[in-house]
């Protein structure tokens, strides 16, 4: 499953993990075939099996804290698909990483306006404190770093995520507390949603398992409150201001005959044309421009030569005469030798 080695930068660039995936280390949990139950659990969950796949590979990211080759080929495996298969999907989304991961993920969003509100100092300041570049463990385990392109949260940058789970409005000094009291084997609370747990814990949630072992704080997490003001900033100085959005109008009731001008409604007994044929020419009559009057000519029912088609005989009255017969190399006699 390996693929062609990238270098950091490159994947922090392009999103896409071009690096070789990292041998399984001495004390790598093994998948058990209690694993290979929830796979098949997930399998079953979906009308066709390759579908599971992403979970899949979730759940063996929160066992073994990656994607590692054991991971693959059991995917693999179940699955029916080959290992080049899997790992073109794992190589493919940043959430699936591939060398083991420390025991939280944090990701610093280094887009543009994080970045502009000080996003890439904050990612600078870590990487020196941690003694790691972009997809690195710190040496302790602790701690895994990566550049994240967008967190989708720019209301509230510059943004900082554990484990997926929100930080916002951080500066230097607030993310580098944040990552010395996960070293420390805390959990700071985040600044909306669902308590920390840690990567492997969210891994386990991805894949569509319970990471919280109960109904009671599995619920809790779901009800955790949040700080949303940046997100109702608007709202709120729209109230202060009496100012509202316009009316919506809903849509006119359409004519029996959608689409169709008026006139064509019942046929005219003018032309000689069928009703169907006489909706046509009014379609193409009143296109606004030349795309429009193609699509029209595409539907007309006589698709003749004035729409762009050829055909045998031509409506009274056009422009453009009837395809010349090829040349055969001999001269008409009008029936004389």
């Amino acid at each position: 499953m390996s693929s062609l080695p990238g270098s950091a930068e490159g994947t922090a660039v392009t999103g896409l993990d071009s690096s070789p995936v990292q041998p399984a280390p001495a004390d790598l949990p093994p998948l058990t075939e209690q694993v290979r139950v929830e796979a098949r659990e997930i399998i079953a969950r979906y009308p066709q099996p390759r579908s599971a796949l992403l979970p899949m590979l979730h759940l063996v990211q929160s066992v073994q804290g990656y994607v590692s080759p054991e991971g693959v080929a059991l995917c693999a495996e179940e699955l029916g698909l080959t290992k080049a298969e899997v790992g073109a999907v794992a190589t493919f989304y940043t959430m699936y990483k591939r060398r083991p991961t420390g025991r939280h993920l944090v990701s610093v969003c280094t887009n543009t306006l994080c970045s502009v509100l000080g996003g890439q100092r904050i990612f600078d300041a870590l990487a020196a404190d941690l003694g790691v570049h972009h997809d690195e463990t710190a040496a302790d385990g602790s701690v895994t770093l990566e550049h994240a392109e967008c967190l989708a949260a720019c209301d509230y940058a510059p943004v900082v995520t554990v484990d997926y789970e929100f930080y916002d409005q951080q500066d230097v000094d607030s993310a580098r507390e944040l990552v010395a009291a996960l070293r420390r084997g805390e959990r700071p609370h985040p600044t909306r949603g669902a308590p920390l747990t840690d990567f492997r814990g969210v891994s386990r949630q991805l894949a569509g398992f319970d990471q919280y072992g109960g109904a009671a704080p599995r619920a809790a997490a779901v009800d955790a409150e949040g700080d949303i003001g940046p997100t109702l900033a608007g709202l709120r100085l729209a109230a202060e201001r009496g100012e509202s959005a316009p009316p919506m109008h809903g849509p006119e009731q359409p004519p029996a005959d959608t689409g169709e001008p008026r006139e064509t409604t019942r046929p005219s007994g003018r032309t000689g044309e069928t009703p169907d044929e006489e909706a046509a020419d009014a379609r193409v009559a009143a296109a606004d421009n030349p795309a429009e009057r193609a699509g029209a000519a595409q539907a007309h029912p006589d698709k003749g030569a004035e729409y762009g088609q050829p055909r045998g005989r031509q409506r009274a009255g056009t422009e453009n005469p009837p395809a010349a017969e090829p040349a055969t190399g001999t001269t008409p006699t009008d029936g004389k030798a």
